[in-house]
């Protein structure tokens, strides 16, 4: 019979050795650290909010320009940079180059003008999101992806760089059509200047895959080739209403406005008095981030 251990009363006794042994339990992953740069506070108090409500995500800083930005990832080495475009001072095309060296950047703006989403990604852009077509749960999946390098567009962008990609291939030069096509046309080595051979078909289609993986995936809420726009038919605004919605939140003024409508200024202060009675604001800034989706109010109601 095995000896049995000695008890002495009045010690704690030590439970006997586990016969699988202790293994610690792994640490938690470290929260992944964004910074958000955008001159407008109440986006980027609507943003910061809604990243900063899920587990694995921590706002390491707030900037209003890409100098901030700037000296905010100097600072922090946070694993992700938010980036408006348009922005006083330091506008965050002129940052982007700098900021890319830090960490991945994915530009988040309403900023929608094709050469400015090429520009951006000529600078090193990891993706471009324009406000107004994603959900909450779209940037969040947006955000963790580009950390890992997985790009992210939105319809625009993914317009603007498909157009970038279609220009970049090579074009057939014929003029007043072609009597018919060339015996050897699938070749692998036939008409390397003229109509795409099959090769140069799935390279095309390989370039595209990689600049742009995540639209039409539903891994990752891309359903469909084209995100989920914000909903905002619970502000029931008319269709001019919306129209001069959409020019406020892209900053122009009320002359600006006017022009691009064809009304008077009086017109346009008529129509935002009735939006801001219907978005339930009191300035532009606010209406703004609740048309764009990124108010505080609007992550309290359930869209994180």
């Amino acid at each position: 019979m095995p000896d049995q251990p000695t008890s002495y009363p009045g010690l704690p006794q030590s439970p006997p050795p586990s016969p699988l042994g202790h293994f610690p339990q792994p640490p938690p992953p470290a929260p992944l650290r964004v910074v958000v740069a955008d001159d407008n506070p109440v986006v980027r108090a609507g943003l910061t909010a809604l990243l900063s409500g899920r587990a694995d995500i921590e706002v390491a800083a707030e900037a209003s320009d890409g100098r901030e930005a700037w000296e905010a990832a100097q600072r922090h080495r946070p694993d992700v940079v938010l980036l408006d475009v348009r922005m006083p001072g330091v506008d965050g095309i002129s940052a982007l180059p700098y900021l890319v060296q830090i960490c991945p950047v994915v530009m988040l703006t309403y900023s929608r003008e094709s050469e400015i989403v090429q520009e951006a990604l000529r600078r090193g852009a990891g993706g471009y999101l324009v406000h107004g077509e994603f959900t909450a749960d779209q940037l969040v999946a947006a955000v963790r992806d580009i950390k890992e390098g997985r790009a992210h567009f939105t319809p625009t962008a993914a317009g603007a760089l498909l157009e970038q990609l279609r220009q970049a291939q090579p074009q057939q030069a014929a003029r007043g059509g072609v009597d018919r096509l060339p015996d050897d046309l699938g070749n692998a080595n036939a008409h390397a200047g003229g109509l795409p051979t099959a090769s140069r078909v799935n390279a095309y289609a390989e370039n595209l895959s990689q600049v742009q993986p995540d639209v039409g995936q539903s891994s990752s809420g891309w359903t469909g080739g084209r995100p989920a726009a914000v909903d905002r038919s619970r502000f029931q605004l008319s269709v001019r209403e919306a129209e001069i919605m959409d020019l406020i939140a892209s900053g122009m003024t009320n002359q600006q406005i006017a022009a691009t409508c064809f009304i008077s200024e009086k017109t346009v202060k008529n129509h935002i008095n009735r939006i801001f009675a219907k978005l339930h604001s009191t300035s532009r800034s606010e209406a703004a981030a609740k048309w764009l989706g990124t108010a505080p109010s609007d992550t309290a109601r359930g869209l994180r």
